[in-house]
């Protein structure tokens, strides 16, 4: 998750159309794009042995939607989808584990998971732990109570007030990093978990929430009326699924790669991204690179 800084185009937000056709997208949206996924036998010979007959334990908090949430018991979003058609691709089986975004990282270095596929800004200082396949973009924004008359035009529009944010995402440690003048500061609450984080909010406990972009447009949109988007995103930055940081991790990002590329050409990857209101956020096969970061 930026859940940084790096200047790429976005959508300066996330329009409301966008956020409708979010709104209406059922659990078994994203999937009905699956059909266009298939085994792609070069792929899925870049594969490394030892994970080739084996199923993938893949690791996310499903408390972002549209990214990744729960329905029921079932978990759905963009990334999901997209991680079921790289393993398709690769032909390979995967199992998605629901772990608070704090413990992801540790899990896939410790190779208790293969995979790390929820939100992740692809950072310098994330690169020293994992290794990253870039396959999104993003910015951080903010959403506020419907009430409130504060307003956000950058990071020092928090400066005098309370900030909520999911422990261990970008938005912390950007929110942390702030420097304010007169002697104000910045009060930077965190939470396990986005819907606690959101909670606070709610409660008025904090005056802004700091998520990602299209996921803060989300929240507002599904907030019948309690929430709304305040400003534009900030701190553009690319989104990467983790992998280990050993040989068989560093092969492992290259199959993901390779099937991402795929699924950009056979047209899989923009169905579901539309699928989800998220086509601002897409990249192209050539910006699909290993460990991308500028900061």
């Amino acid at each position: 998750m930026i859940r940084t800084s790096i200047v790429r185009s976005i959508g300066a937000t996330v329009g409301a159309a966008a956020l409708v056709l979010v709104s209406a997208v059922s659990a078994s949206a994203g999937s009905m794009s699956m059909h266009m996924a298939s085994l792609n036998a070069k792929d899925a010979a870049l594969v490394p042995a030892a994970l080739k007959n084996v199923t993938w334990q893949v690791a996310t908090d499903a408390t972002y939607a549209p990214d990744e949430s729960m329905k029921g018991n079932t978990m759905v979003g963009f990334d999901v989808d997209l991680m079921k058609a790289v393993a398709t691709t690769l032909g390979v089986k995967i199992v998605e584990n629901n772990v608070t975004f704090d413990n992801i990282i540790v899990g896939v270095q410790s190779k208790k998971y293969q995979v790390g596929n929820s939100s992740f800004t692809d950072t310098k200082a994330r690169e020293k732990q994992v290794n990253f396949v870039d396959y999104f973009k993003a910015g951080e924004g903010v959403y506020a109570k419907a009430t409130s008359t504060a307003a956000f035009t950058s990071v020092q529009s928090f400066c005098g007030t309370s900030v909520a944010v999911e422990t261990g995402t970008v938005e912390q440690n950007d929110a942390g990093a702030i420097k304010c003048t007169n002697g104000k500061k910045v009060t930077v609450d965190s939470y396990p978990t986005q819907t606690e984080a959101n909670t606070a909010v709610a409660s008025g406990h904090d005056a802004f929430g700091f998520a990602d972009s299209q996921i803060a447009g989300y929240i507002a949109s599904q907030s019948k009326g309690l929430f709304k988007y305040v400003g534009k995103p900030v701190a553009v930055a690319p989104y990467g699924i983790a992998v280990a940081k050993t040989a068989d991790g560093l092969a492992l990002a290259k199959a993901i790669q390779a099937a991402m590329k795929t699924l950009v050409a056979n047209g899989t990857y923009n169905s579901i991204l539309s699928s989800y209101g998220v086509t601002s956020g897409a990249l192209t096969a050539s910006q699909m690179v290993l460990n991308g970061a500028t900061s």
